[in-house]
């Protein structure tokens, strides 16, 4: 039997490629960096551009101008506020929440009126508080004490009803607003300026700014923040400010308070502030708010 002519085997397939071995780490693809940017400005920029507005609101010439700026009402503000804190805790925080501000500040609002100081109604800020207007604090240190001491004072007082819903009924939301509305006056008693405390403390004696500061650094050592941050920054700008005016003629005056208001402010502030500290630990409650 003959050959066949023309035969020719097709040669056998190769054998696949090996895949690559997978790489160790994150290969950067072309334009990857580009959203991470806009990404870490927002997380990082948008708590830092809310601090300055906070700490600007709290400067005297900003306070002045905010009574110029008719569209911003009180009212108008607290709606705003209120949808704002809605959004992410529901409305029926939102009101309770922006209510306990409400009273906070009109705290101050009615005691730089007994002082003659005119001030305007509060103006709210979602997330950052509220803040009011006035062209002093009062004619001597004691006078920016009580004002100081005042918010907190009448916060507490409002604080009062969230607590006494909650222990005649048991809801546990009341529980976590009466909680909020402890802690925020406590926190406003840190003593440094321009918190309340700093502003009862001007009565007392100006170490106590720097003993203050002493133990919020710490705690923005333990809990890093950039609002803590730059309360230390303006906040201290302004304490060193009045500190070396310490011996002007008009500094001495200011505060030239006699030995029983300064004993009287000590005294209101630290009850104040354990009893604010009480509160706290008693309404403290093991839940996010939307499980309550």
């Amino acid at each position: 039997m003959s050959e066949p002519r023309n035969w020719n085997p097709e040669p056998a397939p190769a054998p696949p490629a090996p895949a690559p071995p997978e790489p160790d780490y994150e290969p950067i693809q072309p334009g990857s960096g580009r959203g991470d940017w806009r990404q870490r400005l927002k997380r990082f920029g948008g708590p830092i551009l809310a601090a300055l507005i906070l700490l600007a609101t709290k400067l005297k010439a900003v306070l002045l101008l905010l009574p110029k700026l008719k569209l911003l009402t009180t009212s108008a503000s607290m709606l705003v506020s209120i949808a704002a804190y809605a959004l992410i805790w529901g409305w029926q925080f939102g009101v309770g929440f922006v209510l306990l501000l409400l009273v906070h500040e009109m705290g101050h609002v009615f005691q730089l009126r007994r002082e003659g100081v005119e001030a305007s109604a509060p103006m709210f800020i979602p997330f950052l508080g509220a803040v009011i207007s006035a062209k002093s604090l009062g004619g001597d240190a004691a006078a920016e004490a009580r004002v100081g001491l005042a918010g907190p004072i009448l916060g507490t007082i409002g604080t009062l009803v969230p607590l006494a819903v909650w222990l005649a009924t048991g809801n546990e939301f009341w529980q976590a607003l009466a909680y909020v509305g402890f802690f925020l006056n406590l926190l406003n008693l840190l003593p440094v300026l321009p918190l309340d405390g700093g502003r009862a403390m001007a009565a007392l004696s100006p170490w106590v700014w720097f003993a203050g500061y002493a133990g919020l650094i710490a705690l923005t050592v333990i809990f890093p923040n950039p609002i803590l941050i730059l309360v230390l920054i303006f906040g201290g700008l302004e304490s060193w400010r009045r500190w070396k005016a310490r011996n002007t003629p008009e500094s001495r005056a200011y505060h030239a308070i006699p030995g029983r208001t300064r004993a009287l402010v000590a005294t209101v502030y630290l009850g104040l502030a354990a009893l604010l500290a009480v509160g706290v630990a008693e309404t403290f409650l093991e839940k996010s708010l939307s499980d309550v």
